[in-house]
């Protein structure tokens, strides 16, 4: 049996101001996971600077923080058995040109630097607990029953 554990999840300001955040959650909720935590936020520069920290000194990087920078973002948290590996799946690849159909970025996404979601990495052990510790206090994550989990895990 695999895992339960919870996962971060960010609607970006392309998502947002697309109108997407109920599409995204809908897609996780249908799926059994469940929300122990959102957020509609802005995120400041620091706080983008210490998302995007393991990209500091790339080319790319001004890009990234310019971009997350520049509108609303919804901020989530998910729970569920392998909610990272889950979420990356239904993600989509990083670009939306490679990405399935009906994955979020293969029905959304049109563009690299658009591509409506980040997610937890899943090949990286302490990145959700990392993200979920920039964006969240822990008074602010839930702990609760959903009334259909006996029917969603053995």
């Amino acid at each position: 049996m695999s895992e339960t554990e919870r996962t971060f999840v960010m609607v970006k300001p392309d998502g947002v101001q697309r109108g997407l955040i109920g599409e995204v959650v809908s897609r996780f909720e249908e799926r059994g996971l469940k929300m122990v935590a959102g957020k509609f936020m802005q995120i400041d520069e620091d706080l983008a600077h210490e998302h995007y920290g393991e990209h500091e000194g790339k080319p790319f990087f001004e890009g990234l923080v310019d971009f997350i920078t520049s509108g609303p973002v919804f901020a989530m948290v998910w729970e569920g058995q392998d909610a990272t590996r889950q979420v990356r799946k239904m993600m989509g690849q990083t670009d939306p040109a490679e990405s399935a159909p009906g994955t979020i970025r293969g029905d959304f996404g049109l563009d690299l630097g658009r591509n409506v979601i980040h997610g937890s990495d899943h090949e990286d052990p302490g990145a959700n607990e990392r993200e979920i510790d920039l964006f969240f206090d822990d008074e602010e994550l839930v702990d609760y029953e959903r009334i259909d989990e006996t029917w969603l895990y053995e």
